[in-house]
């Protein structure tokens, strides 16, 4: 009845008979046989393969939704301090060109007007190199977020100003108010995260 060639590839069945059976205690025809009748997975392991990748989705994917809004918060931030640095910059020219109160000096090509040492609000927009994803309002000191869930995501430059001879430099202010410490930072953020 066992019709064997040495190969194990070679293995032909009898009617009948099961592949274990004819390899007769064979030890490579067993694997042989073993090898064989392995071809894929089962319908309950892809089931639980299936079971497993829903579960990671629905872990996953409330993490993920999150980011969008958190990118928005972090680019106006950004924007924020960029328009601090940008009057910083601006601050350091004016004081070695000695310039006076309202006066307009020439930054790499742009007009800036300073008052008390800084750009004032309508220069401001004229020093930042990139406005990409904002919209600037027609005093140009504010920037608000494209594609935000309201019109309240924005960063607004607020020029310095002067108290009994003491210049006070310029901020940064946004719809629910300053960063001074760590409190309103938070306070800041929790707004901007309903607001962009």
């Amino acid at each position: 009845m066992r019709q064997f060639t040495k190969l194990p590839d070679a293995v032909k069945t009898a009617p009948g008979l099961p592949l274990r059976q004819l390899a007769g205690g064979n030890r490579l025809l067993e694997k042989a046989v073993a090898i064989r009748t392995q071809k894929g997975f089962t319908l309950v392991e892809l089931i639980v393969v299936i079971v497993i990748l829903g579960i990671l989705a629905a872990v996953a994917l409330p993490r993920f939704m999150g980011l969008e809004t958190e990118a928005r918060i972090a680019a106006v931030k950004n924007m924020g301090g960029t328009m601090l640095s940008a009057a910083n910059m601006a601050h350091g020219v004016c004081m070695a060109r000695s310039c006076t109160n309202g006066q307009v000096l020439s930054i790499e090509g742009r007009n800036v007007t300073f008052t008390n040492g800084y750009p004032n609000n309508a220069s401001i927009a004229t020093l930042l190199q990139s406005t990409e994803g904002f919209t600037g309002n027609a005093n140009g000191n504010r920037q608000t977020k494209n594609g935000s869930k309201t019109a309240n995501c924005w960063v607004q430059y607020n020029q310095a100003t002067i108290a009994a001879g003491v210049v006070t430099p310029p901020s940064v202010s946004y719809q629910s108010g300053t960063i001074t410490n760590s409190a309103t930072e938070t306070s800041v953020n929790n707004a901007l995260r309903t607001q962009c």
